[in-house]
């Protein structure tokens, strides 16, 4: 019997890429996803991966989506926090109500999912929990301040939940992407993108979502069993920690 997935966010960019290639590689795969209905159900009928929506920033919503799943797919046995938004501004412009949003669904948005597995990862002596953290969380970014910060304690979430999931047989990882060519990065001018951004990559271009995919199905795997606690940096060279 296949191993149940998770991924938040999962019917479009990044999350879209993971929950496909988790499925090729043998998951049972649910894709959250929080408002696009028109996204999510041509991601359903191009894909075969069903779609629940919920909100990650609504613990309760979580709690009763998790439960849809499990009863629909069997118990999560791997977890991929990818739900993410940005509500970028320089800080003194920046709103509570946008700080609120980005921390409520990029940080907090871990616990709301997470919480809710643990204890039956804990039960059954295994889980996988990988975090979709970003390069801005490592080394910062100005206009994101709000953005920075809730990817950064995504990375402190990880090394923290990791210590105590070990003897349990869960893993907890974290990915960093740089710049990868999703929808959203592809509608920067393409001026901006070949004079301000591609120079900051050393391999000269922008990464492709099915990359990211392919960290979070090895961490995902059995093979990665003994790394925990870890962040892969998928930047193309940008940034080193």
């Amino acid at each position: 019997m296949s191993k149940t997935a998770i991924v938040t966010g999962g019917s479009r960019g990044i999350g879209a890429a993971i929950s496909i290639a988790l499925k090729e590689a043998g998951y049972t795969v649910a894709a959250n996803y929080a408002g696009n209905d028109e996204a999510a159900e041509k991601f359903k009928a191009e894909t075969g991966i069903p779609v629940y929506k919920w909100s990650v920033a609504d613990y309760d919503a979580c709690v009763e989506g998790i439960a849809k799943v499990e009863a629909d797919l069997g118990p999560v046995e791997v977890l991929v926090n990818n739900a993410g938004i940005t509500r970028d501004s320089m800080f003194h412009k920046m709103s509570k109500e946008n700080w609120d949003a980005v921390i409520n669904t990029n940080l907090s948005g871990l616990f709301n999912m997470t919480h809710p597995v643990w204890s039956g990862m804990r039960d059954r002596k295994f889980g996988r929990v990988i975090n979709i953290s970003s390069i801005n969380g490592q080394k910062g970014q100005a206009g994101q301040v709000n953005y920075s910060a809730a990817k950064a304690g995504d990375i402190g979430f990880t090394r923290a939940l990791a210590q105590e999931g070990a003897r349990a047989g869960i893993t907890v990882n974290a990915v960093c992407p740089g710049y990868i060519g999703t929808e959203m990065v592809r509608a920067i001018d393409e001026e901006v993108l070949k004079s301000r951004i591609l120079p900051q990559i050393p391999v000269g271009r922008l990464g492709e979502p099915e990359e990211i995919a392919r960290c979070v199905v090895f961490l995902a795997s059995d093979d990665a069993g003994f790394i925990t606690g870890s962040t892969i940096s998928a930047n193309g060279g940008q940034f080193f920690s």
